[in-house]
């Protein structure tokens, strides 16, 4: 056999290029590993949003109105301290309401401290708390309508029903299987201790209360003044109190919120 000094040269191709790319296609459809990264395999296209979306915050929003609520609650009930004019259960009805609305701010700092440190927890104490509410709102409206001292509103029980409904539909954003842990999950950091967290919402509530409560009394009391406010029996005071006491809720919540996301900002480190 001769050699004919003629370089070997790969057989031509005797099949169109418009096969080639569609079965290129085909493999695509039949290798996962051959899909991009934005797209889904074997259909080449790009993934649907997140079921839920933006949705799944909203438990969130819920949770800080619940504790503005509560503070609120707290520091309206001031005229509490020395009345012994109530009657035993009205009485002990009205302080039920403020030991629960500690516990719900407590324990909303401690769900605020996994939301804001993208904890996959969040959702499952989220669901409890929630659950401990609704029975709270239950138990409480059923108080209502049996003891024959309180008179049946149904304002109050129209808000309860709300309160209820939106929780409800809290739990239902958050159900198992929603998605809902990869959208607060951040496994690729370490959170700070809860512990931290709770005591810094603690110091930023209390330090958020006094600043809100002094600049809101001092607000309220220059319009007072600007708006000419008649101090007749004191209604200038009044006047000026009841923007202190606005100031001291919204100053608590915000304090306490921007304390624990300082303290997750600050603190969180990535995982070696």
């Amino acid at each position: 056999m001769m050699c004919t000094g003629k370089a070997a040269r790969p057989a031509a191709l005797d099949f169109p290029a418009g096969r080639a790319s569609s079965e290129t296609e085909a493999l695509r459809g039949h290798r996962p590993d051959m899909t991009s990264s934005s797209e889904q395999p074997g259909t080449g296209q790009t993934p649907a949003g997140r079921p839920g979306g933006d949705l799944f915050y909203v438990p969130v929003g819920w949770l800080i109105f619940v504790m503005a609520w509560s503070v609120y609650g707290l520091a309206s009930a001031w005229w509490l301290v020395g009345n012994s004019g109530l009657p035993d259960k009205i009485f002990n009805f009205l302080l039920g309401g403020l030991v629960a609305n500690v516990i719900i701010i407590l324990w909303g700092l401690y769900l605020l401290g996994l939301a804001f440190g993208r904890s996959g927890r969040f959702p499952r104490h989220f669901t409890v708390w929630q659950i401990a509410l609704i029975v709270w709102v239950l138990a409480r409206q059923a108080y209502v309508l049996v003891v024959p001292d309180f008179v049946f509103s149904a304002r109050s029980l129209g808000i309860s029903a709300i309160e209820i409904g939106i929780g409800l539909l809290c739990i239902y954003l958050l159900r198992g299987g929603s998605g809902a842990e990869t959208v607060y999950a951040k496994p690729q950091t370490e959170a700070p201790p809860v512990g931290a967290s709770i005591a810094a919402a603690l110091l930023g509530i209390v330090l958020g209360a006094v600043v809100g409560a002094v600049g809101g009394f001092l607000a309220g009391s220059v319009i007072a003044d600007v708006a000419e406010v008649s101090c007749f029996e004191g209604g200038c005071g009044y006047f000026a109190a009841f923007f202190g006491l606005g100031g001291l809720v919204v100053g608590a919540i915000a304090g306490g919120i921007l304390a624990v996301w300082l303290v997750h900002r600050r603190r969180r480190k990535p995982v070696t």
